[in-house]
């Protein structure tokens, strides 16, 4: 068996995003995986990134790390339609965020 951690950003690839989803492997590592559990894999799906700067952000990584992009005008028909558009999800965070704040 093997925890799989998926991320998605809305935005370009940056470093701290490794850093970010190390913790959440840590987190699932701790409170899920058991010993007979095969390494967590962490995927990161961008809208962009630069090749240089995901080899230097995964340079010394000891866990198993994928970095990916991802075209919303790529997916077929059936998928956009069946997901929220940008502005519902943005205000869904957004009302996470001021909610988790208080």
């Amino acid at each position: 068996m093997r925890y799989v951690v998926i991320e998605l950003k809305t935005g370009k690839f940056q470093p701290e995003y490794a850093g970010k989803l190390k913790f959440y492997v840590a987190l699932v590592d701790d409170k899920l995986r058991r010993a007979t559990h095969n390494d967590t894999v962490r995927i990161l799906i961008c809208s962009s990134k630069n090749d240089h700067t995901v080899r230097y952000a995964l340079g010394r990584s000891e866990s198993p790390m994928a970095v990916s992009t991802y075209t919303y005008e790529n997916l077929p028909a059936a998928e956009q339609r069946a997901l929220p558009a940008a502005d519902e999800l943005t205000a869904a965070f957004d009302q996470i965020a001021s909610e988790s704040a208080e």
